[in-house]
């Protein structure tokens, strides 16, 4: 019998296996080598050593760098751009800025399709839509010849104003589908119906050249789950938050782009609400980088003011995840002037943190936490064992002397700087949005995310911070906790005071007949399809607009307007109702929701628990070390409660808790850190 729900996430350095089944909710996990030359290898590795039978798997859903990795790596396959004569340098033009605005040196990264595979044909429609001048069917069979003759696997036809009508891109993607079947045309009208050109043209490239990379990847892991003997569709996690299938994958295969790191954010908003917590920040803390998201009222932020690389957006919605260089393999380092930073430069997994004992000399995060007992010297199990003199030593020679400290006030410092700088990045995605992180709660995740979690949540303020079970692989179990997801959109250009509800309403029903139309493609039925509708809008003489979320039908323009005011007030602080409004484009989420099997709830025993050991740890609240209880966190039972100072330990992470402060072990096997007393 089918009862066994499997999720891998795949990253640059492991391969995270989460396996939970149906009835009980118990969840397993595995981790294992990625293997970067063919990811897939990887996959079917860990499943192999997790022990899972494909034949007992009933959802299958994964998270993967596959597409990322592809825009990093520029290993693309032969691609080119059609384009209406004479607009082909749109995407190197861009917006003519760029990331360093003061460093002469600092250049974007050039397009992702070459100039010369960038070709023109003749045709225009103005901005309301009209044929200016007819599409030259001779210029379109041309360039089809051309590019045939250059084995190109992929094409964007990006033509001026096909938002607005999108005639001349669907005959030249027939022109083009008849003279080159091979290959995938992917058109800027179906990927991206809006308004700034760039953005446009830009986004549809990336979906065509990702159309291949993804295709072949999905095709072959599908086989081979196949053969393995699963018997249901394959579900590919998206930067949205959703789930899509491969054939939708690889039409809008520029969605994946940001798929590993939503896994986490979606991960982190259900066990805060799980946990009882509407608002919640995310701190996902690997090796290298930090994540950090939120959640406010139970919807995660999301963006469309992303990409991989700066220059080259990537306009379709994402879960907006800020990444800042913060990880245990961050590494400490002095500059001219005597400042102490942290990052973002790594020492990634090889040669790793000094204490690995591999060659590296610089003190990094995990070495500063070594240093200070926080973090103990066999990790994984007795699988990993941590040079604790080494790491003393890089601290010593990298940062104590150089400033004339103690080892235990450098590694103090050490973390203090990553603190900040993690603080900074919260600050960033809550208060300068109008959100104060004293009414959230923090999911400290990742391998290193529950070292910092309490120390950042008393930086911020933050009362309650919530350590997952597995922190290692929380990401992997965010890819079961999500439902089909499609995002339409349409522009509408209009002055709130000329739009008409009615003229609104009609197009909304355009857009939900299609998302209908996708969802059933899928197999959702019309009773797990959830529609929600959403208009962005803006001061008159704004170009950046905000989304405000709308219902059905709709009949009013002015309460949809007296949403924007509200909306903009909490955003930025200030609201001016006697300013116009304008609207920009309509908004529509399609929700094909699935049957998510509970995490297993366990009874809870109460009273406290005993330590398996003790060391000397150092505290930034105390003046020395002291012997600190050291917690196995599967030796927890459900409702144990104790305070700190503490260490839990586990096989995939650490969790840190300073003196003073309660803990208490839910039914989910959650630790909950209570940092304020008026959090309980």
């Amino acid at each position: 019998m089918s009862n066994q729900r499997v999720a891998v996430d795949i990253g640059g350095t492991f391969t995270d296996i989460c396996i939970m089944d149906e009835v009980s909710g118990e969840v397993r996990v595995a981790k294992t080598p990625s293997t970067p030359d063919d990811p897939l290898e990887g996959a079917m590795n860990g499943l192999g050593e997790a022990k899972v039978d494909l034949n007992d798997v009933s959802l299958f859903s994964h998270g993967t760098t596959v597409a990322t990795n592809a825009l990093i790596t520029r290993r693309l396959p032969p691609a080119a751009m059609v384009c209406t004569r004479g607009f082909r340098d749109v995407i190197e033009i861009r917006r003519a800025n760029k990331e360093e605005l003061w460093d002469t040196y600092d250049d974007v990264a050039p397009p992702y399709i070459r100039r010369r595979d960038r070709l023109g044909v003749s045709e225009r429609i103005d901005h309301a839509g009209k044929v200016v001048e007819p599409l030259d069917e001779d210029d379109a069979r041309e360039v089809a010849r051309v590019l045939k003759k250059r084995g190109v696997e992929s094409v964007a036809i990006c033509l001026m104003n096909a938002f607005m009508n999108p005639a001349h891109e669907q005959r030249l993607r027939e022109i083009l589908v008849a003279e080159m079947p091979d290959a995938d045309i992917i058109t800027s009208s179906d990927t991206l119906p809006e308004i700034f050109e760039h953005e446009r043209f830009s986004t549809t490239v990336v979906n065509s050249i990702l159309s291949p990379v993804v295709g072949r990847y999905v095709q072959r892991m599908s086989t081979q789950l196949k053969e393995g003997g699963y018997g249901s569709d394959l579900l590919l996690l998206h930067s949205g938050g959703g789930v899509m299938t491969p054939a939708t994958a690889q039409r809008f295969a520029g969605r994946l782009a940001g798929s590993g790191i939503a896994a986490g954010a979606i991960a982190s908003r259900h066990i805060a609400m799980l946990c009882g917590y509407e608002n919640s920040i995310g701190l996902d803390m690997g090796g290298t980088s930090c994540d950090v998201s939120l959640v406010y009222g139970g919807e995660s932020r999301v963006t469309k003011d992303w990409g991989i690389e700066f220059g080259h957006p990537i306009r379709f919605p994402s879960i907006e995840v800020l990444t800042i260089g913060a990880g245990g393999g961050s590494l400490a380092w002095i500059d001219d002037v005597g400042a102490l930073h942290n990052g973002p430069q790594s020492a990634g997994a090889d040669p790793g943190p000094a204490c690995y004992g591999r060659g590296n000399e610089v003190p990094t995060n995990t070495d500063a936490n070594v240093a200070l007992g926080r973090l103990g010297t066999s990790l994984a199990g007795g699988n990993i064992t941590l040079d604790g003199d080494a790491a003393k030593q890089a601290v010593k020679s990298g940062v104590a002397d150089p400033l004339g400290m103690s080892v235990e006030d450098a590694a103090k410092s050490i973390v203090s700087v990553a603190n900040a700088n993690m603080a900074d990045a919260v600050r960033l995605i809550s208060i300068s949005r109008g959100y104060d992180p004293r009414d959230f709660a923090l999911v400290a995740f990742g391998g290193a995310g529950a070292l910092h979690g309490v120390a950042l949540a008393k930086e911020l303020s933050i009362p309650t911070v919530i350590v997952p079970p597995n922190p290692g692989v929380t990401s992997a179990l965010g890819c079961l906790l999500v439902d089909i997801r499609h995002d339409l959109a349409q522009s509408y250009l209009m002055p709130a005071g000329s739009a008409d509800a009615g003229d609104i309403e009609a197009k909304f029903a355009e857009m939900e007949a299609e998302a209908r139309a996708r969802l059933e493609a899928e197999g959702v039925d019309a009773k797990d399809m959830l529609l929600q509708r959403a208009i962005d809008m803006m001061y008159t003489g704004q170009w950046r607009s905000l989304t405000v979320s709308v219902g059905a039908p709709f009949t009013s323009v002015d309460e949809a307007v007296e949403a924007f005011h509200r909306d903009h007030e909490r955003e930025y602080a200030f609201r001016r109702d006697d300013a116009d409004v304008d609207l920009f484009r309509l908004n529509l989420t399609a929700i094909g929701v699935t049957q998510k099997a509970e995490l297993q709830s366990h009874e809870k025993s109460g009273g406290a628990t005993t330590p398996s050991a003790t060391r000397p740890v150092a505290f930034d609240e105390l003046d020395a070390p002291v012997d600190t209880p050291i917690y196995q966190h599967e030796e927890l039972s459900a409702g144990a409660t104790f305070s700190g100072p503490g260490i839990v330990e586990q096989l995939d992470s650490t969790t840190v808790i300073p003196p003073d402060v309660r803990v208490e072990v839910d039914e989910w096997l959650n630790i909950r850190i209570y940092v304020s007393e008026e959090s309980k």
